[in-house]
């Protein structure tokens, strides 16, 4: 099974852009539904709802909550999710292209970096 989003989440990834730097998607669900394991490049995620979200990876689990029109830094990661609210969630993903920048910087919030590696979780 493919690791890229859009091939093995066809029904909630979309790409809406993409030219040699960057790739940019639109993800889309409903509450309850969930996505299979995928993997995400290092990101930026532009959050047009607010949703809460169960990620997963391997035996972790963390439960977030995203207001509507935040912005995050997301490190790469292999995660699947489900949507535990009563909302739809609707992100605009901007996916790098390249090599991974690394970890974040000492004391750079990573609100929705990997699963277990969350302030408070």
């Amino acid at each position: 099974m493919s690791s890229d989003p859009v091939i093995s989440n066809p029904s909630l990834y979309r790409v809406i852009m993409e030219n040699e730097r960057v790739r940019v998607l639109e993800y889309r669900d409903q509450p309850g539904d969930k996505s299979t394991p995928h993997h995400h490049p290092d990101s930026v995620m532009v959050s047009l709802s607010s949703f809460r979200r169960r990620l997963s990876t391997g035996e972790h689990q963390v439960d977030v909550e995203v207001p509507a029109g935040g912005v995050r830094w997301l490190p790469t990661q292999d995660h699947s999710g489900e949507n535990i609210g009563d909302t739809e969630t609707h992100t605009i993903f901007v996916e790098l292209k390249g090599p991974s920048a690394g970890p974040p910087a000492p004391g750079a919030a990573v609100p929705l970096g990997p699963v277990g590696d969350h302030p408070g979780s």
